[in-house]
């Protein structure tokens, strides 16, 4: 297998801090690949530097074998990077439908079109309204954001995320938040989603990601602390030790 996505001896600082320290971390071409660490390992920096929310203060982000350390975030994402956010960044007074089909008109590039009325969309509607059974907002889709089940709303962004078409998706905490009764069925749709779709998962529940990942990156201080399989990583008593607060060697 390829790497589709890399970065080379990645580093971020914001003054004297260091945030991301060194790290070179490859993610196989269709992997189900976790990150996790301890708070403030610096996870979501990583996301932010992968997706060009943050400029890294040295290193380089390679996708698909090109150099995009320099592209904007929207760039990026028109070459097939995409992402959730830990926190939602939703159109609360949208509905399902309006929102998706916003995001399609922008992977087309019909962004000044997309505030005509629906009708004026013929196939972002169809392919809205596809996509958003394919992610079980069918029953919500005439709804306000804004009054959609917290769940719901988790779904919404991966929803709009995919509608970019990624080759890479970036999920940042997809269950974070969520109520115990509506968590069921966004880790369903996590596990389900399409495997010619790269998925690197950051995740503070262990069960969604062991029941996810094949492949675990683990990161402590900024830096990358060890890799391996789901086994390896299980069964690591250094792990947990900085990860679970155990005692370890």
């Amino acid at each position: 297998m390829s790497a589709v996505l890399e970065t080379r001896n990645l580093v971020k600082k914001f003054g004297g801090f260091l945030a991301t320290n060194d790290v070179s971390l490859s993610v196989q071409r269709g992997a189900r690949h976790a990150l996790i660490g301890p708070n403030g390992a610096g996870k979501t920096t990583l996301i932010n530097l992968l997706t060009g929310a943050l400029k890294p203060t040295s290193g380089r982000v390679i996708l698909e074998g090109e150099d995009i350390t320099g592209l904007p975030a929207y760039r990026r994402v028109r070459r097939g990077l995409a992402r959730t956010f830990q926190v939602n960044q939703l159109f609360p007074d949208f509905t399902p439908l309006e929102a998706v089909v916003l995001a399609i008109s922008e992977r087309k590039k019909q962004g000044a079109h997309a505030w005509k009325p629906l009708v004026a969309h013929h196939e972002a509607v169809d392919e809205a309204a596809a996509l958003l059974e394919r992610f079980g907002l069918s029953d919500v889709m005439g709804e306000r954001t804004s009054r959609l089940p917290y769940g719901k709303q988790r779904l919404l962004e991966i929803a709009l995320a995919f509608a970019a078409r990624p080759r890479v998706l970036l999920l940042d905490e997809p269950a974070a938040g969520v109520p115990e009764e509506e968590r069921h069925e966004v880790l369903a749709i996590v596990r389900d989603l399409p495997s010619d779709v790269t998925v690197l998962l950051i995740e503070h529940d262990m069960d969604l990601v062991f029941s996810f990942a094949e492949r675990i990156s683990v990161l402590v201080s900024g830096a990358l602390f060890t890799e391996g399989t789901v086994a390896e990583i299980a069964a690591d008593r250094r792990v947990k030790a900085v990860y679970l607060g155990e005692d370890g060697e």
